[in-house]
């Protein structure tokens, strides 16, 4: 038997919270992300999914815990972990391929020849599509063509891990069922690992290798499936419905256990 790849970004007793706070609003999150793999992180508002991502992408350090990116420490923003969120925030100054090069010559990335540059720019810009539009500013993209950019602007860094902040959950259903396939065939091509952050059940279904469940307050891993299914996975819906009514299951437990701050109001937010 093969063993098991090793995990590519780990997380033990990561427990995140802003300064002022009476407690943590996410408290001892375990991960082991293996390469090429997808995980979906699903959760009501409010419990800590967006403050886990920005502590993996050295955004905002962790109360307590540790990281780990290839075993060594994480500490602070690393080259090889790329963050793409709901807003693509491009620049609007620049055309979409000046947009996806932004940051290539920043101080914390690799040297790289103008060359090598430029290569990983196309190739990151084909990968997503847009050759056609290199030359278009960001007033004249749709929304699913400003995410495009923002996520070929992540591959140009070549990542080893993609963080993936709801990217798609501005988009019209159609437009967000054509990314979900694109980071799929990314995912493939790249061999890059990911993190998606997302309120649709459905979503994660759909392209995760496996889901957590992020629930209670402070946030913690309430649940986690693997999804053993091949793509597409739409030629498998009697397997998901089942595992989408063990998921909703675990979130209605994990809210009825939840016991809001006092004098907080928490409004629970969840595609289903």
């Amino acid at each position: 038997m093969m063993a098991a790849a090793a995990p590519i970004l780990r997380a033990r007793g990561l427990s995140v919270g802003y300064p002022g706070a009476a407690r943590a609003v996410l408290e001892g999150f375990d991960l082991d992300l293996a390469p090429g793999e997808i995980v979906a992180v699903l959760g009501a508002s409010g419990v800590g999914k967006s403050s886990l991502l920005r502590a993996l992408a050295g955004l905002q350090p962790a109360v307590r815990g540790t990281l780990e990116m290839d075993g060594a420490p994480l500490v602070g923003v690393h080259p090889r972990v790329a963050v793409a969120f709901q807003d693509p925030g491009l620049l609007p100054w620049l055309t979409l391929e000046r947009n996806v090069a932004y940051g290539l010559n920043f101080k914390r990335q690799p040297a790289a020849t103008a060359a090598d540059r430029r290569a990983r720019v196309e190739r990151a810009i084909a990968e997503v599509g847009l050759s056609h539009a290199r030359h278009l500013r960001p007033a004249q993209l749709s929304g699913g063509m400003a995410q495009r950019t923002a996520l070929a602007r992540c591959l140009a860094r070549q990542p080893s891990v993609l963080l993936l902040d709801e990217p798609f959950g501005a988009l019209d259903e159609v437009t967000r069922a054509g990314m979900q396939q694109l980071l799929l065939q990314v995912v493939a091509d790249f061999g890059t690992a990911a993190i998606l952050i997302t309120h649709d059940i459905d979503e994660a279904l759909a392209v995760a290798d496996r889901v957590l469940l992020l629930g209670g307050s402070p946030g913690r891993l309430a649940g986690q499936w693997p999804v053993r299914l091949p793509q597409p996975r739409e030629d498998h819906l009697a397997e998901l419905g089942a595992l989408r009514v063990e998921i909703l299951t675990c979130l209605r437990d994990s809210m009825r256990h939840a016991a809001p701050a006092a004098g907080a109001s928490r409004t629970a937010v969840l595609h289903v």
